[in-house]
């Protein structure tokens, strides 16, 4: 499951490279998954470099399980599925403490739509991926 999600997420971010689907405008998807103005938005090259690191992530994940065929050794796969662990762990705590409206206190100022759905959905689904991977590096299939 933590592969295919990461793998859907890694699509959609591919698809950023060119449109802000699921959402009506580059403002809206500013404001929604970014939190930023339309005019600090990713460029596509970003969209795509976000795209294959997860598909990678995807990758080290569902080698490791055992659901997608082993290529090379099987410490680097224990290795890189801990790695996107430690990633995705990061970002979810990262997001909970780190991100909020603009004003002194915060490190990172996001819109308030954005900070509503990272404390509601971005950051807990980054701490249950990077759970499940860590479950998936330290047991294998």
């Amino acid at each position: 499951m933590v592969a295919g999600a990461l793998g859907a997420i890694g699509v959609l971010h591919a698809v950023w490279m060119r449109t802000p689907w699921p959402l009506g405008s580059p403002a809206e998807f500013a404001d929604t998954v970014v939190g930023v103005g339309v005019e600090r938005l990713p460029t596509p090259a970003m969209c795509a470099e976000v795209a294959v690191a997860l598909g990678a992530a995807s990758y080290l994940v569902g080698a490791r399980a055992g659901v997608l065929p082993a290529v090379g050794p099987r410490l680097l796969r224990t290795a890189g599925a801990g790695a996107v662990s430690g990633v995705l762990l990061a970002r979810g705590v990262g997001g909970l403490l780190l991100f909020g409206p603009a004003g002194p206190g915060r490190r990172i100022a996001r819109t308030e739509r954005f900070l509503r759905l990272d404390r509601r959905y971005y950051s807990p689904l980054c701490l249950a991926l990077g759970t499940g991977a860590a479950l998936v590096a330290a047991r294998g299939a």
